[in-house]
């Protein structure tokens, strides 16, 4: 990793012990903000939960973490708040033993609603400081910089591994009361392999995109998902396309050494590769990055702030979802009733992209295939009663699936109806049709 100190260790030994000694500033009663998905300090957290004989009424902050603190020992001692679910928090955020919030509000450097403020002791990793002392998040700056401005203790987990890149991605280790190395795997739980109809229609449905919506010198945000992350790949015959994302996926890096991203015409960070943070891509592709003057990353508070989007009048932003229904609202977080993942920043891109340039993008398979052989539509009727919609049908302005693409913005709901049942599977187009004149009275 490019910029370590070599005597740090000497310089910072003060602060310097194991995991165990590191958390024992945790208090009774305090919030403990505990990061996400690439940013959650294992050795940390396995540390803290080693201390549930002791400690009781504290709360911990946490999405989409790879840490399981579902276990009722644990939760004798913590009571957990996630704000995005992943498959460590889905069944304990529906029988209710974790706390779900769903959070779509996002403003630069301050502490997202649900947050404490202040946060009593913060559990961040952080690479060993440079000569100059500061330390870089790594990959994954998501909240680090809002939060550690905000908690009282900061307690920093050393990644020797971690690349350095510009933005606002470094904190100083001064601000750190204790610091602790780790030296087991970093990596967080695989995403699931793409299924083999899914990989197909990825294709296609990125295909569209990128040859009927995604013009020259676009600024384009990615959101995580089996479709819209593979959008890069599809992306090699455009010119002056910018990044302004919270995920970074796979195979921009390729975009930006192709001369495909430049930024050229970005008017937030011109020339830059904007991220909130990278997740699963090939360590090729982080030492590409590491110390790269392209890539920034930022705090998730700038990176999706609606007054930030909207400055961009060039914008396109993909997103997925689980299901659509036939007028249009998109469902992101839940299966029925049952909570899945998490607002994250869909909203707040879908409103932003869709207001300044009209693009706003929902991709998804037309069908899935359930285990047991039976096939569901992804576009539906109506949403099941419970069904949480995460970005109103208003600011939703092309759904795309491998059946075509739904052209939404300034349609009647008549018009609506028939262009999204146009890309639904063939199978389920009559019995759409049926229901969409059932429910609304509309002729399609």
């Amino acid at each position: 990793m490019k910029g370590t100190a070599s005597d740090w260790r000497a310089r910072w030994r003060d602060k310097l012990g194991t995991a165990e000694e590191a958390v024992g500033v945790v208090k009774r009663g305090d919030s403990v903000y505990t990061g996400g998905w690439t940013s959650v300090p294992m050795a940390l957290c396995a540390a803290l939960a080693a201390r549930k004989g002791e400690l009781r009424d504290v709360t911990i902050s946490t999405f989409l973490t790879p840490f399981d603190w579902d276990h009722p020992a644990l939760l004798e001692s913590f009571s957990v708040r996630t704000f995005y679910t992943g498959p460590f928090e889905r069944p304990a955020v529906r029988d209710g033993r974790f706390e779900y919030v769903p959070v779509a509000q996002w403003r630069e450097g301050k502490p997202p609603p649900g947050f404490a403020d202040p946060m009593d002791v913060a559990l961040i990793p952080i690479s060993p400081p440079d000569d100059d002392g500061f330390c870089s998040f790594g990959g994954a700056c998501w909240f680090g910089p809002t939060v550690s401005k905000h908690a009282r203790i900061l307690v920093g987990e050393i990644h020797h591994d971690f690349i350095r890149t510009g933005g606002d991605n470094r904190i100083h280790v001064s601000r750190f009361a204790r610091l602790a190395e780790f030296t087991g795997s970093a990596a967080p739980p695989p995403i699931p392999a793409r299924s083999e109809e899914t990989e197909i229609a990825a294709q296609i449905i990125c295909t569209l995109v990128a040859t009927q919506i995604v013009p020259d010198g676009t600024t384009l945000q990615l959101g995580i998902g089996d479709v819209s992350a593979a959008l890069p790949l599809f992306l090699d015959q455009k010119n002056d396309l910018g990044i302004h994302t919270e995920l970074l996926p796979g195979g921009v890096t390729d975009l930006v050494r192709k001369g495909v991203v430049t930024g050229k015409y970005k008017p937030l960070h011109p020339g830059k590769v904007v991220a909130a943070g990278i997740a699963q891509i090939p360590r090729e592709e982080l030492d590409y990055i590491d110390g790269n003057d392209v890539f920034e990353l930022y705090d998730f508070t700038h990176t999706d702030d609606l007054r930030n989007l909207l400055t961009i009048e060039n914008f396109v932003a993909v997103n997925n979802a689980l299901a659509v229904d036939v007028t249009g609202n998109v469902s992101s977080e839940t299966q029925g009733h049952l909570i899945f993942s998490g607002t994250g920043g869909q909203a707040a891109f879908a409103v932003g992209a869709s207001t300044a340039a009209g693009g706003s993008v929902i991709v998804l398979p037309s069908s899935q295939l359930l285990p047991g052989g039976e096939r569901v539509s992804r576009m539906v009727a109506a949403h099941p009663p419970g069904t949480m919609i995460t970005v109103h049908r208003g600011f939703v302005d092309y759904v795309v699936t491998e059946q075509g693409i739904a052209r939404l913005r300034g349609k009647s709901l008549r018009e609506r109806a028939a262009e999204l049942i146009e890309v639904a599977h063939p199978d389920f187009r009559s019995d759409l049709r049926k229901e969409a004149r059932r429910m609304y009275g509309l002729r399609v």
